[in-house]
């Protein structure tokens, strides 16, 4: 079949490189405006746009696709469009374009997790089951009737990073399937349903500030759902020291810890053993750091150089 594939991250990438290589023809990629970087104000490509760019792939980059890419989709006689993580709405008008319509393929067990930020959403909440959906894209937000579910357990150290490369390795495989059963005729399409679901948003830096007060679970959560990016975040003398990595302790806390404010690096911690600081609920070992203008560490090698220590504490902040 013809393919128009539109994505924008990493995870839309490695979703269409074995597109890219596989019987079907890619003529054409969609990825969003270039955007000038946080620091220093360079324009970065996409991911998917790197990827065009290498192969030789037409590539088409609109502000807004259904006010300027309907001439030039048009144009191309698509049998159908792939999304993957695109980051804008198709109208009506799009979704017609292509004899077989638009199926996307979304980073979530619909209909549990709409919307932005479905891999990150999952790791925040604790849960240990997620999966991959193709679905066939309708003018609502990730609405449309599903096609095929593939799931997969989320395992305990795992980031959102981690994950997302996962789930790009299972997408492609049932979105193969997929569309072999769609050329073929052979395809179901299951109505979702409208109960039980949560629209997720993007989440900022400020969405990322460590609180203390909440248990080891939540904070765990929310460092790991964080990273590769925006990375959860606290502070330290004033400084912003970022957090990529944390694991749960397997040890009872001294009565001395016990008594200590939350956010404070417990008397436990060394650099042979790790470092633990004092929770809601508990204590949380931090396994990766990155300091203010430094790159990421091992808890234990911040400890062995004494950039932190026992009983310092970490500064609450309400935003970055």
């Amino acid at each position: 079949m013809r393919i128009i594939f539109l994505g924008t991250p990493e995870f839309a990438a490695k979703c269409l490189d074995p597109l890219y290589h596989s019987k079907h023809e890619v003529v054409a990629v969609v990825t969003q405006p270039d955007k000038p970087t946080e620091r220093g104000g360079k324009i970065e490509f996409s991911e998917v746009k790197k990827y065009a760019i290498t192969n030789s792939i037409p590539l088409f980059q609109f502000p807004k696709i259904s006010r300027d890419g309907l001439i030039d989709l048009k144009a191309l006689n698509p049998d159908i469009m792939v999304t993957a993580a695109y980051g804008q709405l198709l109208s009506q008008a799009v979704l017609d374009i292509p004899k077989y319509g638009v199926i996307n393929v979304h980073a979530s067990i619909l209909p549990k997790y709409r919307g932005a930020s479905p891999i990150q959403t999952a790791i925040m909440r604790g849960d240990v089951e997620t999966g991959v959906t193709i679905m066939q894209t309708d003018i609502g937000l990730d609405t449309g009737d599903i096609i095929s579910i593939a799931k997969t357990p989320i395992f305990e150290n795992e980031t959102a990073g981690d994950l997302s490369n996962r789930l790009a390795s299972i997408g492609v495989e049932i979105l193969l399937e997929t569309l072999d059963k769609i050329e073929n005729g052979t395809a179901n399409y299951i109505k979702q349903e409208q109960l039980d679901s949560t629209v997720t948003s993007k989440i900022s830096k400020n969405d990322c500030i460590i609180n203390w007060e909440k248990s080891t679970r939540e904070i765990k959560g929310l460092i790991h759902a964080a990273n590769p990016n925006p990375i959860a975040r606290t502070g330290l003398n004033g400084q912003i020291v970022k957090v990529l990595r944390a694991k749960l302790i397997d040890f009872e806390l001294s009565e001395e810890s016990k008594a200590l404010s939350v956010g404070t690096v417990l008397t436990e911690s060394s650099p042979k053993r790790g470092m633990f600081v004092k929770t809601g609920d508990g204590a949380i070992e931090l396994t990766e750091l990155q300091l203010a203008g430094g790159k990421a560490m091992q808890g234990k090698v911040i400890l062995n150089g004494r950039k932190i220590k026992p009983l310092d504490t970490f500064d609450p902040m309400t935003k970055v």
